[in-house]
C-alpha cells in the first residue's frame, strides 16, 4: 500500500458490524481523532462472544461445573449431592449476565464518545464510499472514507438429507432452552460440539456426539484427542468417529439419524439434535460483488495481511474473515485495520504465539506446533509429556487428569509449542506463549521460580523432563 500523505488521511470510519472487531476498531479510530459511524443489524450489540459465544457458553460450562462437582467426590469421608432444582433460572442467570455484559461492556464504552455514531440496522454497499442501512424508519446512505466490514459469521447449515425438514438446535438456540432435554443428539467433534456435550451431560440430557472424522479434535495429536475421549466417556458421553450421516428424520416425536460407520448402517435417536458443523460468513446482502470486494470459496472476505481487501480503503476484520476465529483476534484485527487504513502504514497481522483453549473439563489448551505440524514444516524437535500425577498440586486436588507437553528446537533450546490438557490448563498457557514469542531458553524455565502446589509448577516439571527424569526429583525439583 502507498503511504499517504497528510491531506489523504481519513477523516471518517464507517463499520458495518457491532462485535469485538468493531468496537476494537471504534475505540481505535475516535481515540485517533475520527469520525464513526457503527452500523450493526444482526446480533444485538456485542456480537457473537457476548451474546451467544464466549459469554454464555462459559457460564453455563462453570453452572455444569459446579453441578457435577457437588455430585462427585475424589476425598474420603465427605458425603455430596447435587441436582438441577430449576433448570429455566440456570438459563435466566445466564441470559441476565449476559445483559449486563453487553450493557456495561459495549453501550456504556461508547456512550458519551460524540464522535460515535451508532445506526440499528443491516447496511448494503451502494457505492464504494457509501453504505445503504435499512432501519425500522426507512433506508439512509452513510458516505465515508474508511470502511470496515466485521459482520461475523452464524452457524452453517450442512446440506444433509432431511435437515431442513426438522427442528434443530445450534449454539445460539441451545442457550435460550427453558427446559432440559432428555437427549440431545450433537453433529460435529471440535470446539462447540464438545463443550455442548459435555455441559448438556453433566446437566442430566444423555449426550450423543457423531463426528465424521476418525477422532475428535482432529486436528490435534491422537495422545491428546484419545484422552480426552476417554475422559468425557467416562462422564456418560457417547462419542462416535467416522461417522457418515445418511438422512435425518423426525419419527415418533424423536430425532432419527441413519448413518453409515465402517461400511455399516447405524441409527441414533434423540429427542433434540444440535448442529455444530461449523461457521459460515455474514457476507450475502452486502453488495460486495457490486463494488469489487473479493471474497474466497468458503465465502470469506478476502483479505491481504494488512487486512485490506480489494478495494483500497475498505478492511475487514474479526470472524467474517475466517480462521482464527477468536473474540481476542477479532479484537486485534479491528485495530490494526484501522491503523493500516489512516495512517496508509502496512503493518501485518501477526499471530506469533497465539494461544487457544477448548473450555471442556480437563480443558485443552495449545499454542504454537505440536510435533506432528513442526515435521510437516521440515523441522526437526523433541518433546517431554509431564503427566499430571507428576506434579504435587494435582496430587494433592486428588485430580490427575491429563499433561503438559513441551516442544522444543533443540539446537536453540526454545519452544515452538506446547498442549496442555488439565482442568483449568488454559491457565497454564501464557507462560508457555511468552516463552515461545521471547524466545526464552527452556533451561531458563527450568530454573525458574514456581511456587510451590501451584499447577504453573507443571511447566517447570516439563521443562526439567529435557535433561532429567523427575520421578528421581525431590518435591520442589530444581
Amino acid at each position: 500500500m502507498k503511504q499517504k500523505h497528510s491531506s489523504d488521511r481519513p477523516s471518517h470510519l464507517v463499520i458495518v458490524g457491532g462485535g469485538s472487531a468493531a468496537f476494537s476498531a471504534a475505540l481505535t479510530a475516535e481515540g485517533l481523532g475520527l469520525e464513526v459511524t457503527l452500523i450493526n443489524g444482526g446480533l444485538p450489540i456485542g456480537g457473537t462472544c457476548v451474546n451467544v459465544g464466549c459469554v454464555p457458553s462459559k457460564a453455563l460450562l462453570r453452572a455444569a461445573e459446579s453441578l457435577h462437582r457437588a455430585q462427585h467426590t475424589p476425598f474420603e469421608g465427605i458425603a455430596v449431592h447435587g441436582e438441577v432444582s430449576d433448570f429455566a433460572a440456570v438459563m435466566a442467570q445466564k441470559k441476565a449476565l449476559v445483559e449486563d455484559l453487553r450493557q456495561a461492556k459495549y453501550l456504556d464504552v461508547i456512550s458519551g464518545k460524540d464522535r460515535i455514531r451508532r445506526i440499528e440496522g443491516r447496511g448494503r454497499f451502494v457505492a464504494k464510499d457509501r453504505v445503504a442501512v435499512k432501519t425500522k424508519d426507512g433506508t439512509r446512505e452513510v458516505q465515508g472514507d474508511l470502511f470496515l466490514i466485521a459482520t461475523g459469521t452464524r452457524p452453517a447449515e450442512p446440506a444433509i438429507t432431511g435437515l431442513d425438514q426438522v427442528d434443530w438446535l445450534d449454539n445460539e438456540s441451545a442457550f435460550e432452552l427453558r427446559e432440559r432435554p432428555e437427549s440431545m443428539i450433537i453433529l460435529g467433534g471440535r470446539y462447540i460440539a464438545l463443550e455442548m456435550a459435555q455441559m448438556f451431560a453433566r446437566f442430566g440430557t444423555k449426550i450423543t456426539v457423531l463426528q465424521r472424522s476418525a477422532s475428535i479434535l482432529p486436528t490435534e495429536s491422537e495422545g491428546l484427542t484419545s484422552a480426552l475421549a476417554g475422559y468425557l466417556t467416562q462422564e456418560g458421553v457417547d462419542i462416535q468417529t467416522s461417522v457418515r450421516i445418511e438422512q435425518i428424520q423426525e419419527e415418533g416425536g424423536q430425532i432419527l439419524i441413519r448413518t453409515t460407520q465402517n461400511g455399516e448402517p447405524r441409527e441414533y435417536r434423540a429427542a433434540r439434535l444440535l448442529n455444530a458443523l461449523g461457521r459460515t460468513p455474514n457476507t450475502e446482502g452486502l453488495g460486495l460483488t457490486a463494488i469489487g470486494v473479493e471474497r474466497t470459496d468458503q465465502g470469506f472476505v478476502a483479505i491481504d495481511e494488512t487486512l485490506q481487501t480489494s478495494q483500497p480503503g475498505i478492511f475487514a476484520a474479526g470472524d467474517v474473515i475466517g480462521n482464527p476465529s477468536f473474540v481476542y483476534t477479532a479484537a486485534y484485527e479491528g485495530a490494526l485495520a484501522v491503523r493500516n487504513g489512516i495512517e496508509g502504514a502496512a503493518e501485518k497481522r501477526d499471530y506469533t504465539a497465539l494461544p487457544w483453549v477448548v473450555f471442556t473439563d480437563p480443558q485443552v489448551a495449545g499454542v504454537g506446533l505440536d510435533e506432528r505440524q513442526a515435521a510437516e514444516l521440515g523441522m526437526v524437535v523433541d518433546s517431554r509429556t509431564l503427566p499430571l500425577d507428576q506434579v504435587p498440586r494435582s496430587l494433592a486436588a486428588r485430580d490427575t487428569r491429563g499433561f503438559v507437553q513441551l516442544i522444543r528446537d533443540p539446537e536453540r533450546d526454545i519452544l515452538v509449542g506446547g498442549r496442555v490438557l488439565a482442568p483449568e490448563g488454559s491457565e497454564l498457557l501464557m507462560e508457555i506463549a511468552l516463552a515461545i514469542r521471547y524466545q526464552i531458553p527452556v533451561r531458563e524455565l527450568a530454573r525458574s521460580f514456581h511456587a510451590y502446589l501451584t499447577l504453573s509448577e507443571a511447566i517447570k516439571l516439563a521443562a526439567i523432563t529435557f535433561e532429567k527424569n523427575v520421578k528421581e526429583l525431590s518435591c520442589c525439583a530444581s
